[in-house]
């Protein structure tokens, strides 16, 4: 599996810390190339939100040089790894709402956690940072875990009120915040030359998906250099339309037979 990867993080037009937190990866296994990402957006409307992203970036980080290794060794089960993932999840939730309550604060992040194997992707999601692929065209893999999301596939929102509803960044859970938490669950088969994109709530909430789609598919991005310009371009797209969040975005490009593709690739490089 060839693969080429960027990723970009801003602080955005208003806030002082950024709070979102990234890690990406790509391993070399006994089960062949893998690629490990995580996005975490910690909670703009709570204080030490970057503390809340940054633990759990660091929690999946142990998991990756710990965990997968032995994973690995045998035949890769999916429940293995959802079982893991969760159990990952609900003890940072456990902790970080005990270190809120000890520190007289309210803290608490989203994530998104994708292992791409050759064979299949696996994703897991809390809260409202998203993961996507692009090939043919751009599909949204995960579920927005918010009142407006929730609002609209129970019918008592268009999806056009939902994007323009005062509602629109009440989480129905995240980390740290809630008294316990179901994650979703997402997986399905790798597909060559595709795109595969993380990001959080601060860039597609400006963005429509015919623009991201012009920029991220996988025709036009040939090179590392390029994913990273064209990801920056649509981040300064969303910072002139007054877009007041952090702003982040992971890029996995599949590159199918091209034997060249992936070389620019340093395994275990992460922001």
């Amino acid at each position: 599996m060839n693969v080429m990867m960027a990723a970009v993080t801003d602080v955005g037009i208003q806030k002082k810390v950024n709070q979102d937190s990234l890690l990406i990866q790509n391993i070399l296994t006994s089960q062949g190339r893998m690629v490990f990402a995580v996005l975490c957006d910690g909670m703009g409307g709570f204080k030490k939100g970057e503390v809340a992203s940054k633990s759990l970036i660091q929690c999946f980080r142990n998991w990756v040089r710990q965990e997968l290794p032995t994973l690995c060794r045998g035949k890769l089960r999916e429940e293995h790894i959802w079982r893991q993932w969760e159990g990952i999840l609900t003890e940072q939730n456990q902790k970080l709402h005990q270190y809120g309550k000890r520190q007289g604060i309210q803290l608490g992040t989203t994530v998104v956690v994708m292992l791409l194997t050759e064979k299949r992707y696996y994703i897991m999601n809390v809260g409202d940072s998203r993961a996507y692929q692009l090939k043919e065209k751009m599909k949204q893999l995960t579920t927005d875990q918010t009142f407006v999301a929730d609002a609209v596939a129970k019918g008592y929102l268009t999806e056009d009120q939902a994007r323009e509803d005062f509602r629109r960044h009440i989480l129905l859970q995240c980390c740290g915040a809630s008294d316990q938490i179901v994650p979703e669950r997402i997986s399905g088969i790798t597909e060559q030359e595709s795109v595969y994109l993380l990001c959080s709530d601060g860039f597609y909430h400006q963005l429509s998906v015919e623009e991201c789609y012009e920029l991220l598919q996988p025709r036009v991005l040939l090179a590392e250099a390029q994913m990273r310009q064209n990801a920056w371009m649509l981040m300064e797209r969303c910072k002139q339309r007054q877009e007041k969040d952090n702003i982040s975005v992971v890029l996995v490009k599949l590159c199918g037979g091209r034997k060249d593709a992936g070389k620019r690739c340093a395994l275990g490089w992460k922001i």
